[in-house]
């Protein structure tokens, strides 16, 4: 109802539950009659927020009868009841305009028809997909993804708004039926055994990383985080505490405290690359990729810095292992890291992170080869619509990278854009070398020079020219393998890395191979144990839950002969208050019994692990664990047992006429 100018709305007045003043909003004049125009939803759905607000209807107009305090009471129950219901009511509004909103930025004109004379299938092996794709005008595609939408591979899933949930609309069932038709891969039979290469992994050790301490080096934060702690903690002599010593911000900010503390996080996760390198080492693995939050926020605009000096003895150490194992580092900088963007603050702030990247393995200090080999992998990025341009933005940003920088760098095809028949000669051109992904590969390449799967992407003619790019710089070469996971078949869901790859690719038995999986170094154990390769023998299967490379007790196996636990000397006291005949000697037994219990559970709670021992997998190199089981990595959480006891109780309770104990009532 409209409220009169001047008039003033009755309030309540409810000192248990106090109402809050009406809200009065103001209206813009030329929205004036679509205002007038109130639908019966909107007229409904004022007047729950009215309730929500604690006017009653009928306030505005003046005429509402007096209150008493029944009507007080029921008139709060009634306005709880409507603010719940109104909420609700907000929250499907909500989800529904969420939806329209997504199928209105699908449908923008960020979108082109896809022209019947644009491209043309090689053989006669072109899909189905393809043609039914061509004979409907309507079908459109992104220019970024040009590539799949030629192969008729590339399509969306679709909401039904009345339903209020996602379905398989026709559009994504087609996209489904043209991934599942798509010409099979040809894949190579050929296998690199027997196997001389080095084989690594990605950033994280899965068995490392749920340590207790954890070892892991990506260690992070947020930029507030940086914020907060520019200001002195509560207590500076003391170290920090989430609650009871944390920083004030009371006190004058010091900006240089800002920095020390997140480059203390770098410090942390550079130490904790030693403990990795000797892990992997240990079962032989000589390859790994560092991460590129190892030190976070370094290449940042405002809260960017430095690694030297700070950094510089905790790298040189990290060097000195590698060195003497022969360790490969690499680094891969992040998929914002683009040198043919059209935007000059991405350029800017992409020579920043490359920079950082530089630096970083330079600390290093790995001698001759190790040094050239420790390299940075980059994607090209998108296209922004043209791929001629921009190339020509990344031939021209390139030139003006430092020569550390250009000795560092290589590019990799991706999954999105950019085919190893795209990059071949721009790599050839500007001495650049280039990463084979298969993973990448057969998803997007150029189906007029080749086909999906290993076989057509390692002939000698294609093969060669990629690993001259490599010798011309005196590098040594490496290639990335991933599968896609089990049952996808649309370009969005094959991109996605399957926890552990089947095979090897056909790639020379001495290349350095980064496998990307989900399960990390358990991805290369994997391969390890199926192709019987060097150190497969050192690596044997966890006990579930149980770690014997940290220093926690042991967990004590309970003695079969006692059926029943010991009672406590104030459970027996309890016990023979209840019960007169209870012999007096029976408190003393019973005490001395959980004295013993407790002094051995005490000397298992000694055992230590040392500082070179933990986390190595113990004297039977326990470290792997089946698919499916990463569980297995982390001890079981000890349950409450305030129900069991409660339970427990019952039983004794029912069986005090039969004579029947506890063990043998929890066994019917």
């Amino acid at each position: 109802m409209a409220r009169k100018a001047g008039s003033v709305s009755k309030q309540v007045s409810n000192p248990e539950s106090p109402i809050r003043p009406q809200v009065l909003l103001r209206r813009s004049n030329r929205n004036l009659a679509q205002s007038q125009k109130m639908t019966d939803e909107e007229d409904e759905s004022r007047e729950i927020q009215g309730k929500i607000l604690g006017i009653r209807k009928g306030a505005d107009s003046g005429d509402a009868p007096e209150d008493t305090a029944d009507d007080v009471q029921s008139s709060g129950k009634e306005g709880l009841r409507f603010a719940i219901e109104g909420l609700a009511r907000m929250e499907r509004r909500l989800q529904r305009a969420t939806k329209r909103q997504k199928l209105k930025v699908e449908e923008t004109n960020l979108t082109e028809t896809l022209d019947e004379d644009e491209y043309k299938p090689p053989d006669e092996v072109a899909t189905a997909g393809w043609k039914q794709r061509h004979q409907n005008p309507g079908v459109s595609k992104q220019p970024d993804r040009q590539d799949r939408a030629q192969r008729g591979m590339f399509g969306g899933e679709g909401l039904d708004l009345k339903d209020e949930a996602p379905v398989a609309t026709e559009e994504a069932l087609d996209t489904v039926k043209r991934g599942a038709a798509r010409p099979p891969p040809v894949n190579s039979h050929y296998l690199p055994l027997p196997w001389r290469g080095r084989l690594g992994y990605a950033c994280l050790n899965t068995y490392l990383r749920t340590a207790k301490p954890p070892v892991f080096s990506s260690r992070t934060c947020r930029m507030a985080s940086i914020i907060d702690h520019r200001y002195p903690l509560a207590d500076p002599e003391q170290p920090e505490h989430a609650t009871k010593n944390r920083p004030d911000k009371s006190k004058a900010v010091d900006h240089e405290l800002g920095v020390r503390f997140v480059q203390n996080l770098g410090l942390q996760n550079a130490a904790d690359i030693v403990k990795m390198i000797r892990w992997n080492d240990k079962y032989g693995i000589k390859f790994m990729r560092l991460s590129s939050e190892m030190f976070p926020f370094a290449s940042h605009a405002e809260h960017g810095y430095k690694l030297a000096p700070f950094a510089s003895d905790i790298l040189a150490e990290v060097g000195r292992v590698a060195a003497e194992l022969g360790h490969r580092l690499t680094t891969h900088p992040g998929q914002f890291t683009q040198l043919g963007s059209p935007r000059k603050e991405v350029i800017e702030a992409s020579v920043r992170d490359l920079a950082y990247h530089d630096e970083m393995l330079s600390l290093l200090r790995l001698p001759g080869q190790q040094d050239r080999d420790a390299v940075m992998i980059l994607h090209m990025g998108g296209v922004y619509g043209d791929k001629a341009a921009t190339l020509d933005r990344f031939r021209a940003n390139y030139a003006e990278l430092s020569p550390s920088i250009k000795n560092r760098l290589v590019l990799e095809n991706d999954d999105v854009s950019w085919s190893v028949h795209d990059l071949l000669p721009v790599c050839e051109e500007l001495n650049i070398p280039l990463v084979l992904d298969y993973h990448h590969h057969n998803i997007i390449f150029d189906p007029s020079k080749c086909r999906e799967g290993t076989l057509d992407i390692s002939q000698p003619e294609i093969m060669e020219r990629i690993t001259a790019t490599w010798r011309r710089k005196g590098i040594t070469q490496k290639m990335h393998y991933s599968e896609p996971c089990p049952g996808a078949v649309t370009p969005r869901d094959r991109r996605k890395h399957s926890p552990r790859v089947m095979t090897l690719p056909p790639c020379p038995p001495d290349m350095d191979l980064m496998i990307e999986a989900k399960d990390k170094e358990q991805a290369v154990f994997e391969l390890m144990r199926t192709f019987k390769l060097p150190g497969f023998e050192k690596i044997n299967d966890m006990v579930p839950h149980e770690r014997f490379d940290e220093p926690r007790p042991v967990p004590r196996v309970a003695s079969a002969t006692k059926s029943k636990k010991s009672k406590t000397g104030a459970n027996v006291r309890r016990k023979r208050a209840v019960d007169e005949e209870e012999p007096a000697e029976a408190d003393d037994t019973a005490v001395a019994e959980s004295d013993a219990i407790k002094t051995e559970a005490a000397q298992v709670s000694e055992v230590t692990v040392t500082a070179l021992e933990f986390g190595m997998g113990g004297p039977d190199n326990r470290v792997y664990w089946p698919p499916g089981m990463e569980e297995w990595l982390k001890p079981r959480k000890r349950q409450s047992n305030n129900s069991t006891k409660s339970g427990k109780r019952d039983l004794e309770e029912d069986d005090e006429d039969t004579g029947e104990n506890l063990e043998e009532a929890e066994g019917i």
